[in-house]
């Protein structure tokens, strides 16, 4: 039988289908709806649903989906396995839980750091005996070139050069890509540097829509070899929180 995995977030909504731990269909939508599911159903032999949400607040097609299947809805108690330190438990964003389950699922054994790279770079740290006690958040790529647009009155709004690898700017735009680029850069190395220090066999686990510019970033560094990217690892982390929920 199938799982399907529904991930909402602020700005869009994520699902996937799993059988066991294969990834076998994912897909993004600006709004999910009762036909995308019923083509879902009638495709995959679906006997349980786990959705993580953002919200407060139900979708109108949860109702329907209720009535043809199972429907298990991700929360903090829902560990699979690690052990939760976070002070205010509660508060933790239900994809950074997601995400270092999957971590810990995907990688047992070893010490993992999450980096999350969407509207906010998130930090998140488990170690090798499945422990977490949180991580940092800061913010994302397009957020710090839309904040320099927005508090200043003369600096224009710039979009991410993926190609752009100077040092320095010799002319505005290419100051910002220089300040907001090299910046996320050697925030990256720093945080990394700052994890790595006495831990063993570290893996550095990029996810997130901007993992692949991260990589990038850092492709000459001396930590690229720990490097994995697990663009769909939230997913991942909430599919290993129902087979956990089955056992």
């Amino acid at each position: 039988m199938a799982r399907l995995v529904i991930d909402i977030g602020n700005t869009y909504t994520k699902a996937a289908i799993f059988e066991q731990d294969e990834l076998i269909y994912t897909e993004h939508y600006k709004t999910l709806n009762t036909n995308i599911l019923d083509n879902f159903l009638a495709t995959y032999p679906i006997d349980k649903t786990i959705i993580s949400s953002v919200k407060n607040t139900r979708e109108e097609w949860e109702a329907g989906l209720k009535e043809k299947a199972q429907i298990i809805y991700f929360n903090a108690g829902m560990t699979r396995g690690i052990h939760n330190h976070y002070r205010t438990p509660h508060t933790l964003g239900l994809d950074r839980l997601a995400a270092v389950i999957g971590a810990n699922y995907l990688y047992p054994g070893k010490n993992n750091l999450v980096i999350d790279g969407g509207t906010c770079i998130t930090y998140d740290w488990i170690d090798a005996g499945g422990n977490y006690f949180g991580g940092s958040i800061s913010p994302g790529v397009n957020m710090r070139y839309n904040a320099l647009n927005h508090y200043t009155s003369s600096l224009p709004l710039v979009n991410t050069d993926k190609i752009f690898e100077s040092n320095s700017g010799d002319d505005t735009e290419t100051a910002m890509l220089s300040g907001v680029q090299n910046g996320v850069k050697f925030e990256l190395s720093g945080f990394i540097e700052s994890y790595s220090k006495n831990k063993n066999e570290l893996n550095i686990i990029l996810t997130g829509g901007d993992s692949i510019f991260f990589d990038t970033l850092l492709k000459n560094s001396i930590f690229a070899p720990c490097i994995k990217i697990e663009p769909h690892l939230v997913l991942k982390g909430l599919n290993a929180a129902i087979q956990k929920h089955n056992d």
